[in-house]
């Protein structure tokens, strides 16, 4: 086994294909409404990624249509996954009325819930543990990077140290800890990554999704591109990276994604990370090169 796949995990879980439902269940974000700041993370378009972003449609409507979706393609188990916006920023009374919409619907077996670490407090990982006796429950934790001085570069208003306090506690509930991680950030140095790589293998985390930093319209980003003041990771680059990170971590980390997506229509580059069976390909290409696997240089 190159890496542990999510697929295989869910396969491993369910025996059967399960496929996860991206949802906007209507939250904000720090770092948006003026709390934090009124400009956001530098990359960030949530119209870019997420497929219900800004949607009209109620949470129901939107786990009824993409099920039926799916259910053409033969697969009838699902997982929400509440990822757009901040999906811990709200009140006990807020969450517990959008979480629970799941308990509708019984061929929903997960509830995945993406959220930033200084979103979390123990009476809401409280509220998210008690629905882990029904379903497979995970928080994915937006941290991006260990490195201070890129979360600040970034505009992401928070520290590694805050992720660092709440995965203690969120732990301390049992709940499965995911952790997005961007390469290519502007100003990482390959040891920062190497660094980011060998932090997270000596922590108490189950799984890591992986986004390279891409530009999409209408960010600060945009403008730092259109400005030659960043350079972007090439698919070479990334492939190599990505490896060299993935041989750094524990060979029981579930790998939630290998790249990140982006729509066409907010994608502006690089426009190659679309093209992500391509991707997967040279990335399992390389580890065959290198005869080598995740957790290959692992010291846990």
């Amino acid at each position: 086994m190159m890496y542990y796949s999510f697929n295989k995990y869910l396969q491993e879980k369910f025996g059967q294909k399960v496929q996860r439902l991206s949802l906007d269940a209507g939250f904000n974000c720090p770092n948006l409404d003026g709390s934090l700041s009124r400009d956001g993370c530098i990359y960030c378009n949530n119209l870019g990624f997420g497929h219900y972003a800004k949607t009209n449609l109620s949470l129901k409507e939107q786990i009824k249509e993409s099920m039926e979706f799916y259910n053409k393609k033969g697969i009838k188990k699902f997982i929400a996954y509440f990822q757009t916006f901040t999906n811990t920023y709200s009140d006990l009374k807020t969450l517990k009325e959008r979480f629970s919409v799941i308990e509708d619907f019984k061929e929903i077996v997960g509830l995945f819930i993406s959220t930033r670490p200084d979103c979390v407090d123990e009476e809401k990982l409280k509220l998210i543990s008690s629905y882990m006796d029904r379903y497979l429950v995970w928080i994915e934790y937006g941290l991006q990077t260990t490195h201070n001085h890129l979360l600040k570069i970034i505009n992401r208003n928070h520290t590694y140290e805050d992720f660092l306090k709440v995965l203690d506690i969120t732990r301390k509930y049992k709940i499965n800890v995911g952790v997005h991680i961007i390469l290519g950030l502007p100003s990482s140095a390959y040891k920062d990554v190497i660094e980011d790589a060998e932090r997270l293998s000596s922590l108490d985390i189950q799984g890591i999704k992986f986004h390279i930093l891409h530009v999409l319209k209408d960010t600060k980003l945009e403008k730092l591109y259109n400005e030659n003041k960043i350079k972007l990771l090439s698919k070479e680059e990334y492939v190599k990276l990505i490896c060299d990170f993935l041989e750094r971590i524990p060979p029981n980390f579930v790998i939630l994604r290998l790249i990140s997506s982006a729509s066409k229509d907010y994608l502006i580059a690089p426009t190659w990370i679309n093209n992500k069976l391509l991707v997967i390909n040279k990335i399992e290409e390389e580890f065959k090169k290198r005869k080598t696997h995740q957790g290959y240089y692992c010291k846990k």
